[in-house]
């Protein structure tokens, strides 16, 4: 228990950490969101003055701090200059299309590189691994911008996928399957995408862990008293090998996290990554540093549930804890 809950305390303090440079920079890169008032002259500086008060962008960099941090304890991340509302709604409802693009993306690259890292470790060395190594290599030199224009340029010329959204018009008047293959279609670039860009890292990984432990004793001591060689990978060299893939998982979401959002611009995906871009080029300090923050909290709990696992999975971690 002393295990999990100092892996906890270690991730609030490094969201503190990261909120407070967040803060930091954004407060103090030049310009912000009133300054193209000021070139308006229509709009006399006595009003921007008021408006800086009173969003207290005129207060001194700690005590705007110091309030926000107060703010988000209690679930307010500050207000939206450009939308004119609350932060949070605004990233809830943004940060949940991503976390749905995410997961499913991290679950189907999960389903798809164990049984291929494991059948490439099988056969470690022959041809079907030295396939398996040369079409991950040549995945893993693709950039993923280039992944994710070359997936939208097929869904323009051949007009079998859309183009970008989440829904299409009209979703409302549609049944539960055809809402649910519409959904499909519009999930489906983005996720092959994502999943294109993670596969390869993972298949790499699952393969090397499994052939380091395939030549451990035990595994030839359960081969020569007969148990089926599907069964001794599946069951036993995976289950031996499992420790680092699964800090490798909590490492993957971060991974897929961060390249949704590129993926999400490219594709017109309404998430987090669109919104952040946007609030990037308005200067709006608030919805930058809630977005930031958001996709840390991702990447922490991400980690977080993978020592989760690690503790539940290892009683060696749970012996070590303890003993302390």
């Amino acid at each position: 228990m002393r295990y999990l809950i100092r892996r906890t305390l270690h991730a609030v303090f490094l969201l503190l950490g990261v909120s407070l440079l967040t803060f930091l920079f954004s407060a103090l890169t030049p310009g912000n969101y009133f300054d193209e008032m000021r070139l308006n002259p229509q709009i006399s500086p006595e009003t921007v003055a008021a408006l800086r008060a009173q969003y207290q962008l005129d207060r001194p960099l700690p005590v705007r701090y110091a309030r926000w941090l107060n703010a988000a304890v209690h679930g307010q991340l500050g207000f939206s200059f450009a939308y004119n509302s609350p932060v949070a709604p605004l990233l809830w409802i943004r940060a949940r299309n991503t976390l749905f693009l995410t997961v499913t993306a991290t679950l189907l690259a999960w389903l798809l590189a164990l049984p291929l890292g494991v059948w490439s470790a099988a056969r470690f060395g022959r041809l079907p691994d030295r396939v398996i190594s040369w079409t991950t290599a040549s995945l893993l030199v693709i950039p993923d911008l280039v992944l994710a224009l070359g997936l939208l340029i097929l869904a323009v010329r051949t007009g079998w996928f859309p183009t970008g959204g989440l829904l299409s018009v009209g979703f409302d008047e549609l049944s539960a399957l055809q809402k649910l293959g519409d959904l499909a279609r519009h999930m489906a670039l983005p996720v092959v995408a994502l999943v294109l860009a993670t596969l390869p890292m993972l298949v790499r990984h699952v393969r090397a862990s499994v052939a380091e432990v395939l030549d451990a004793p035990f595994l030839r001591a359960a081969l020569g008293h007969g148990i089926p060689y599907p069964k001794l990978l599946y069951r036993y060299a995976l289950r031996a090998a499992a420790n680092p893939l699964l800090s490798l998982f909590g490492f993957s979401i971060g991974t897929l996290l961060s390249g949704s959002l590129l993926v999400e611009v490219v594709m017109s995906w309404p998430g987090l990554g669109p919104l952040l871009l946007e609030s990037i080029l308005a200067r709006d300090l608030y919805v930058v540093i809630g977005g930031v923050l958001l996709s840390m909290i991702f990447l922490v709990g991400g980690n977080l549930f993978a020592d989760f696992l690690l503790y539940w999975a290892d009683p060696r971690i749970r012996t070590a804890a303890s003993a302390k």
